[in-house]
C-alpha cells in the first residue's frame, strides 16, 4: 500500500503511536485508558480521512485548506489528553527535583525573590505576554500561507509540531505541576493581578486539562522557534515584532510562577535541539513519502 501521507501527518502519528502504546502498557493504572486510545485512534482515523478525500481530482477548496491547518486543531486536543495520561503513570510529581536545582543555580527561589518586582501593570503586561504564545504560532504559519511560501510553511509547520511532541515527552517523563502550586507557602506576597489578568488565569487553569507541564517550558521553546521560523522565512516585520514579545513571554514564565528557571533553560536547549533536527527529520519523512508514491 502506497504512503500518501506529509510529513506532518506521519510525525503526528508517530506520536500517537507513542501515547497510544503507554496507555495500552499502563492500561490497568489509568482509570480512563479506553477514552485516552478511542481519542488517539480518532484523531488518526480524521489525519487519514483527509489524507484520502485531499488526493482526489476534486476536492472541496475549504477541506483542503482545513486539512492544511489540521495540526493547529489536533494540539491542543493531544495537549488536554495528557491530563489523563500523566498522573497515573508516576507516584508523585517530580517539582521536588526541580526546585533544588533552580535553589543550587540561584541560591535562592526565583519566584520569590522576583516578588520585588511586583506591579500590578507588569503583571498585566507579563500575562498577556505569556498569552501571546498560543496565536504566535498560528500567526506565522497563516502569514506563510497567505504570502504562498508553501515551503516555508511545511518547514514551520512540521518544526513547531517536533518541538510540541517532544515537549509532551517531556511532560511524560518529568511531570511536574509548577512553582504556582509547589512554593505558595514561601512567597509572601500575590502577583497583584486585577480582575482582567484574574480572568484570563482562571480561564487558562480551566481550559488547559493537563497541568503536568512544566519541565520543559514549551512556551519558552515555541516562542523561540516561531521567531526562528519568521527570521528563517525572512519576514522582516513579523520577526522584529516578535522579538520583545518573545523575551516578555520568556521573562514572564517565571515572573508569573508558571515556570522553574530550570523549565526555561530545558525549553531554550528544546528549541534548539527542535531546530536542528527538524530539517532532516522532515527530509527523511517526506523522503519516504516521495519513494512510496513513485
Amino acid at each position: 500500500m502506497r504512503n500518501i501521507f506529509r510529513a506532518v501527518d506521519l510525525l503526528t502519528l508517530s506520536f500517537l503511536a507513542l501515547c497510544s502504546i503507554i496507555t495500552l502498557l499502563f492500561s490497568s493504572a489509568i482509570p480512563n485508558w479506553a477514552w485516552l486510545l478511542t481519542q488517539y485512534l480518532l484523531i488518526a482515523f480524521v489525519i487519514s480521512a483527509f489524507t484520502v478525500y485531499t488526493r482526489k481530482a476534486q476536492t472541496w477548496k475549504p477541506a483542503v485548506y482545513l486539512y492544511c491547518f489540521l495540526p493547529v486543531l489536533i494540539i491542543p486536543i493531544i495537549f488536554n489528553s495528557l491530563g489523563d495520561l500523566i498522573p497515573w503513570l508516576w507516584p508523585r510529581y517530580l517539582d521536588d527535583i526541580l526546585i533544588r536545582i533552580d535553589f543550587a543555580l540561584f541560591g535562592v527561589h526565583p519566584t520569590v525573590w522576583m516578588e520585588r518586582l511586583i506591579h500590578p501593570v507588569l503583571t498585566m503586561l507579563l500575562q498577556l505576554a505569556y498569552i501571546s504564545y498560543y496565536p504566535m504560532p498560528i500567526v506565522l504559519v497563516l502569514i506563510l500561507f497567505m504570502k504562498n511560501k508553501s515551503r516555508e510553511f511545511d518547514e514551520a509547520m512540521f518544526g513547531l509540531l517536533l518541538c510540541f511532541y517532544l515537549s509532551y515527552i517531556g511532560y511524560i517523563l518529568v511531570p511536574a505541576v509548577g512553582p504556582r502550586f509547589t512554593l505558595v507557602e514561601l512567597q509572601t506576597m500575590s502577583l497583584q493581578a486585577g480582575p482582567f489578568t484574574l480572568s484570563i488565569q482562571e480561564a487558562l487553569n480551566t481550559l488547559e486539562h493537563n497541568k503536568a507541564d512544566a519541565f520543559p517550558s514549551g512556551h519558552t521553546a515555541i516562542a523561540l522557534q516561531s521567531l526562528y521560523y519568521a527570521w528563517k522565512a525572512k519576514e522582516k516585520i513579523l520577526s522584529r515584532a516578535l522579538i520583545p514579545i518573545v523575551a516578555s513571554l520568556i521573562f514572564s514564565t517565571v515572573y508569573l510562577r508558571y515556570h522553574y528557571v530550570i523549565d526555561v533553560i530545558a525549553g531554550i536547549a528544546l528549541a534548539a535541539l527542535s531546530v536542528s533536527v527538524a530539517p532532516q527529520l522532515y527530509r527523511w519523512f517526506s523522503g519516504s513519502t516521495e519513494q512510496a508514491n513513485q
